[in-house]
């Protein structure tokens, strides 16, 4: 079995009804019919996962990789909203890293432009060991991160 993951970090269970001038008004389970949808013929899988603490992305990341490594659940590659551990974690960073090691693309994903932000909103952790960035979107930028990890995985 092959599956592709959308991980979302804090807040982002909030999605449709938090700060929607910012992040839209698709709620997060619209995020993952729309990325189901396009799975639909592929014969891949979408296992989705949302938590605010980040030991609980960490160990999930570390589930995807040991699933993977154990020949469990081929893992096609990894869409990721990290929020705002994107400017702070250096253990998801190293989490992401040992996905890209084990050959698992993660593509980092923002709803909001983080450059017309914040200053502190600039710098991502992620970034340096993400196959690529989608930033400034809204819920379409999930979308084009799944299409470009398709694209990868030859099943575009």
């Amino acid at each position: 079995m092959s599956r592709f993951v959308l991980l979302n970090g804090p807040n982002l269970g909030l999605l449709g009804r938090r700060q929607p001038h910012l992040y839209g008004t698709s709620t997060l389970a619209d995020v993952e019919t729309l990325l189901r949808n396009r799975l639909v013929g592929t014969g891949a899988t979408l296992d989705a996962f949302q938590h605010d603490v980040e030991g609980e992305l960490v160990a999930f990341l570390g589930r995807v990789f040991l699933d993977h490594e154990e020949h469990k659940v081929k893992t096609l590659g990894v869409v990721f909203n990290p929020g705002a551990y994107t400017h702070t974690s250096i253990a998801l960073r190293d989490a992401c890293e040992i996905l890209a090691q084990a050959g698992i693309s993660v593509v980092e994903v923002h709803l909001s432009n983080v450059f017309a932000r914040e200053p502190f909103r600039h710098h991502s952790y992620l970034s340096p060991v993400a196959k690529g960035v989608v930033v400034g979107l809204g819920a379409q930028g999930y979308a084009l991160a799944l299409e470009a990890l398709l694209s990868h995985n030859g099943l575009a």
